[in-house]
């Protein structure tokens, strides 16, 4: 399957200024989508936002109406029908390795499925918002310097969550084909950087010391977490149909990023790191390197995002090095660890940045 753009947009488009009135908002218990939903919330044109997900949310969301509801069933075309939903934001995906395999493609796709049949079924549906990824593009020795939305992966992703991201846009233009009166946004994130994010990305970066892959200092693009909340806003609250990439202007080399965060590192073998993502089904902390991760941790990925700015009239608060730079004075990352206990780490190999 492609990482192509069918929507048509139509660049520089103006907001129609039509606001959707009753938001429903998947995976508001996870960390974007409650911050989606309380920035909706505060929104005095949005008349109702009705969060789902299969879990209570840990903190209030003031106004947002939680629903316990599991994406996956018909049970959420119930709630869309009786609510009179007219938008819908999909942001019930799981992102990082979490239990086996089936599992997660279950989660993602399957429960994609049920929720594009449910808002197709549903008269009163306007728009629809879909938390995507850069990672359909995939990551390979022979990329593109940098993808725009028209792009082709030069390796379609074969793993993990970019496979997911990649079937669940397929859904999407289904949908569009059959439901061509809906406004539907799809949206390409790169990784998501921030003081509230927690994600195997950041683990990573939190390691005393880094494994990095022998020979390969990739480009990395970032997307601050609060220019991601503003985006998902704007589609929301306006009318912009079409597929855009999402992230921070300028890119980082992974040994610029791993210098600013003060974190030694220790080149690898592709092979031993992959190891330890094995390993990572059975020790959290190794989480970090899923094959698609990995790849790219060798390879990096830059897009293009003119689309977007030129259609939001509007620039990212952020680029990807101030995104990062973000992250590690939250984290406290700055601080170099001992080379005492560098050498204790690595035995003496590696490269203290």
């Amino acid at each position: 399957m492609s990482a192509r753009d069918d929507s048509g947009a139509e660049s520089g488009r103006n907001a129609s200024g039509s606001t959707a009135h009753v938001v429903l908002v998947t995976g508001v218990s996870r960390f974007l989508g409650a911050r989606v939903a309380t920035a909706l919330e505060a929104d005095p044109r949005i008349e109702r936002v009705i969060g789902v997900d299969t879990v209570p949310p840990g903190t209030p969301l003031g106004r947002t109406e939680f629903v316990r509801v599991d994406i996956r069933t018909p049970s959420i075309a119930k709630v869309i029908a009786s609510a009179d939903v007219d938008t819908v934001v999909h942001l019930n995906l799981v992102t990082a390795p979490a239990g086996p395999r089936p599992k997660m493609k279950e989660l993602n796709v399957i429960g994609t499925m049920q929720l594009l049949a449910a808002c197709q079924r549903s008269p009163d549906m306007r728009k629809l918002v879909v938390r995507s990824s850069a990672a359909v593009y995939g990551a390979s020795p022979r990329d593109h310097a940098v993808f725009s939305e028209m792009d082709e992966p030069v390796e379609a992703p074969s793993s993990g969550y970019a496979k997911d991201a990649v079937e669940i846009e397929g859904y999407v233009r289904g949908l569009k084909r059959r439901r061509s009166d809906l406004k539907v946004s799809v949206l390409r994130f790169a990784s998501f950087l921030g003081p509230g994010v927690d994600s195997p990305l950041t683990r990573y970066f939190r390691m005393p010391v880094v494994p990095t892959v022998l020979g390969f200092d990739p480009r990395l693009q970032f997307v601050h977490e609060d220019d991601g909340i503003e985006v998902l806003r704007r589609m929301i609250v306006e009318d912009h149909p079409g597929t855009y990439n999402v992230a921070g202007d300028g890119v980082l080399l992974l040994s610029q990023a791993l210098r600013r965060a003060g974190r030694p590192s220790v080149p690898m073998p592709a092979a031993t790191l992959s190891a330890l993502g094995d390993a990572g089904r059975r020790l959290p902390s190794m989480s970090a390197f899923s094959p698609e991760l990995l790849r790219w941790l060798t390879y990096g990925r830059v897009v293009d995002t003119a689309r977007l700015v030129k259609e939001l009239a509007w620039r990212p608060k952020y680029g990807s090095e101030a995104a990062f730079g973000e992250f590690v004075q939250a984290q406290g990352l700055s601080r170099r660890i001992p080379v005492e206990l560098f050498d204790r780490l690595t035995g003496g190999l590696g490269n203290s940045g």
